[in-house]
């Protein structure tokens, strides 16, 4: 975001930065949209089960920079974070996530900085999911400016073993009993099976409509 110009005040280059976060998910939701339109059109059906977007709190910038040591300035926000505009893609199944992933990278105005794939190398706690960390280009009156947005990609059960483990997280600050978390481990393990018997069952279903017309 080097063309935010320097001549702005504090509160106007944070105005700017958070437009540009703004728009870069509206930007990149369109795109997604469009994408799942696609699919629908051409196949019958589409990957994509639902897509959520969100833009972290100043609150939640604030408390990240300080965690990570590091003084709080809109400098700092902008380059050393990279999850202040989050999209959170939910499909329906594991080998759904990379199909979507090859396609959002295949978009030519988005450049993807780097991935995380934590489903093929998971967290110590089960945590599973796709990161991608891609810029967008966003256009203001002095040109454009390309912005980060943070990509997630998971499946339904995914989403929903994150969902209880971010509420662990935070009710605990960071430090839930072992007990507790040999049982969140557990429940990834379980979620493993369940997407595996989830694309077993739908691949035989898909199987049997094939074999009834023919």
């Amino acid at each position: 975001m080097s063309n935010i110009p320097d001549n702005f005040n504090q509160i106007d280059r944070w105005k700017t930065s958070m437009l540009l976060y703004e728009s870069a998910l509206k930007s990149i939701g369109t795109k997604i949209e469009i994408l799942n339109n696609e699919f629908i059109h051409v196949y019958g059906h589409t990957p994509i089960e639902h897509v959520k977007s969100r833009l972290k709190s100043p609150e939640s910038i604030v408390k990240k920079l300080k965690r990570h040591g590091l003084e709080v300035t809109i400098e700092n926000m902008v380059n050393r974070l990279s999850d202040i505009a989050g999209i959170r893609i939910i499909c329906s199944f594991t080998q759904d996530i990379y199909q979507i992933a090859d396609l959002i990278a295949g978009q030519k105005d988005i450049t993807v900085l780097y991935v995380k794939d934590y489903i093929r190398q998971p967290k110590p706690n089960g945590y599973k999911s796709y990161h991608m960390i891609v810029t967008i280009p966003i256009y203001l009156k002095d040109g454009p400016v390309d912005t980060k947005v943070e990509i997630q990609i998971r499946t339904v059960a995914m989403d929903f073993w994150a969902s209880l483990e971010h509420k662990i997280y935070y009710k605990f600050e960071g430090d839930a009993p072992a007990s507790l978390q040999a049982e969140l481990k557990a429940c990834a393990d379980m979620v493993d099976i369940l997407d595996a018997k989830m694309f077993s069952l739908n691949q035989s279903i898909l199987a049997g409509g094939t074999e009834e017309k023919e």
